[in-house]
């Protein structure tokens, strides 16, 4: 059995559902569908989920919301037009979404949370709709029926072990197609909560591993994963395998073809990936694979660089010498809710990564401020416009020299390397460029190791 998910740009349109339905049919192993909502029909389009944002903002204010649920609906009755479906299928779809604002919410969190949700969850009722009128056996089910439990916090939940346990006991037929919306979960207390946006990924790796699934196709709008971002580097190379921990190292920085978090229940279960594209799916894609017996094609797998990180550099002499210096700062991050994502250092030196995205001009300050206070560093700078480049390959693990070789076009480029870290499974190397230079370091390393 193989569980299938569709992006947001696979399901934005009738013609989509139809290529999507295409290669359901295609594949009799392919039982398990999980759909995203509808995403972009062209380049000015607005996706559902950001909809139904607005649609939420507008409650919480207290606004009449109804031209924003009549422009969301719109979405949904256009791929039911398509489908020449009668207007009485789509009335349970009608009646949830216009409903949403009477349901009970334990705070405006857990309220946006469940507006978000509703982008997959009328995605996949109309999908089971569409198949059903198309002479299919579907059944739609929902993360409450299949026991998808999580905890965490509203928009950013994170699956739990009794999951898979209730998975496991779920009753279906193998002559029924069972379609499940992606994206959320249903916490202890009953209430909707979202993964981290991208999160229908994680959705088809959770009922991948639940399920036992042979493989988990991923069906997005391009042909496989490249060695590097089409949008830096032009015509780069398609990877047709790479393992789990490539593809984390990858996603971290800036991949973003498939949800870093969605490889974990892979990985627990053992369960291949295969990333492919939804309007040309006879191309075989990229297989994500367990590292176990992989053999490396090439040195480097991948390169990417992610522009969305800042560095708060510290210098102190005999900063060894001093026990729980580097603690003393970091409850400070603690206390104020932030996280580090990497810190390097040396005998009086300490860099501490951290993502932009994640910490305000304020906060900034204020955390400055209390680390001048709290260790007294003869140099404390904040570096703002700061990227990590990843230098990712199996292949790297028992090679020597590739340090050199990824420095080397780096100094002819001029190009300066504030950072550089190796992790201690070898396949990673880690760059900490400035935000200028970032592409040129993906460009110059790229032809390095891949341009003949």
């Amino acid at each position: 059995m193989k569980v299938v998910k569709f992006g947001g740009s696979s399901l934005a349109n009738g013609e989509a559902f139809e290529n999507a339905i295409n290669i359901i049919s295609a594949d009799p192993e392919r039982r398990v569908i999980v759909t995203s909502a509808p995403g972009k029909r062209f380049a000015d389009d607005i996706k559902v989920t950001d909809l139904l944002i607005k649609y939420a903002n507008t409650v919480i204010k207290g606004d009449d919301p109804q031209a924003i649920v009549d422009q969301i609906f719109s979405r949904y009755q256009e791929i039911a037009d398509y489908f020449d479906l009668p207007n009485e299928k789509l009335a349970p779809l009608a009646k949830r979404l216009q409903s949403l604002p009477a349901h009970s919410y334990p705070n405006n969190n857990y309220l946006m949370a469940a507006f978000k949700a509703h982008g997959e969850r009328l995605n996949a009722q109309l999908m089971a709709i569409i198949l059903n009128h198309r002479g299919y056996k579907a059944r739609f089910v929902t993360p409450n029926e299949a026991g998808i439990t999580v905890t965490g916090t509203p928009n950013n939940a994170s699956v739990i072990p009794e999951t898979y346990s209730a998975l496991s006991h779920f009753a279906y037929s193998n002559t029924e197609l069972l379609i499940f919306p992606g994206f959320y979960g249903i916490t202890l207390a009953g209430h909707i909560a979202t993964f981290s946006r991208g999160g229908s990924d994680i959705t088809g790796a959770i009922l991948a591993r639940g399920l036992n699934a042979s493989i988990y196709e991923n069906f997005t709008d391009v042909d496989a994963i490249y060695s590097a971002n089409p949008h830096v580097v032009d015509h780069p190379q398609p990877i047709a395998k790479m393992t789990y921990r490539e593809m984390r190292e990858l996603s971290y920085a800036g991949f973003s073809v498939f949800h870093d978090e969605a490889l974990i229940p892979a990985i627990q279960g053992n369960i291949p990936i295969n990333v492919r594209n939804t309007n040309d799916p006879d191309k075989p894609g990229t297989m994500i694979v367990p590292d176990k017996d992989f053999q490396p094609s090439d040195i480097v797998t991948g390169v990417v660089s992610g522009k969305h990180f800042a560095a708060l550099y510290l210098h102190k002499y005999l900063l060894n010498k001093q026990a729980g210096f580097t603690l003393r700062i970091l409850e400070i991050l603690a206390k104020h809710d932030v996280s580090y994502e990497h810190m390097p250092s040396g005998i009086d030196d300490i860099t501490i990564i951290l993502d932009r995205n994640a910490i305000d001009d304020q906060l900034v300050d204020i955390i400055c401020n209390e680390i001048q206070e709290e260790v007294n560093p003869d140099c404390l700078e904040w570096i703002d416009n700061y990227a990590i480049t990843m230098v990712v390959g199996e292949g790297m693990r028992d090679r020597t020299g590739v340090i050199d070789d990824i420095l080397m076009p780096l100094a002819e480029k001029n190009i300066a390397v504030p950072m550089i870290n190796q992790g201690a499974s070898r396949i990673a190397i880690m760059i900490g460029t400035y935000d200028e230079d970032a592409d040129d370091a993906v460009r110059a390393i790229y032809h390095r190791f891949f341009v003949n």
